[in-house]
């Protein structure tokens, strides 16, 4: 499958739904991509792993890129960072990044094929994550939504 079939532009997000808060707390409007890395981290560590499923470090690593990605994309292209979501679901954690601009990013629509000076960010979150969603919010901006797959430390 072409990383430009995962993704999809819609209207309005289904989001799974919400739990208890982990260790690190979410991060809010005007937070970076630090705060958004550990809370990230915390959720696949303690929500979605935990004692007798510990996650695979390679995973936590794309999970964080991911982040690292979504979040700074959010900041510099976005109008800034307005919330950050992670929820564990029994593929992996769903991240939602949310930001003040509904403009939809080129590469929604389609794959870059040319990097002039910049541009890999994409197409990194696109090889890494699945079920990408980007949605203009009624309240204004978007949501980048996406599913970084997890997998047990230990699991082929």
């Amino acid at each position: 499958m072409e990383p430009a079939d995962r993704t999809t532009t819609t209207a309005a997000a289904t989001a799974p739904p919400r739990l208890t808060p982990f260790a690190v707390p979410a991060p809010g409007a005007g937070a970076g991509a630090a705060a958004a890395r550990a809370y990230a981290e915390s959720v696949a560590r303690t929500g979605w792993g935990g004692p007798g499923r510990e996650v695979r470090e390679e995973d936590v690593v794309d999970l964080l890129l991911v982040v690292s990605e979504l979040v700074t994309n959010a900041i510099r292209h976005g109008d800034g960072l307005a919330g950050f979501e992670a929820r564990p679901t029994e593929e992996g954690l769903w991240i939602a990044v949310h930001d003040h601009s509904a403009v939809v990013p080129r590469a929604a629509y389609a794959f870059p094929t040319a990097h002039p000076g910049g541009g890999y960010g994409w197409p990194l979150v696109a090889r890494l994550a699945r079920d990408i969603a980007v949605e203009v919010r009624p309240e204004g901006g978007k949501t980048i939504s996406a599913l970084v797959p997890l997998r047990a430390a230990g699991a082929p």
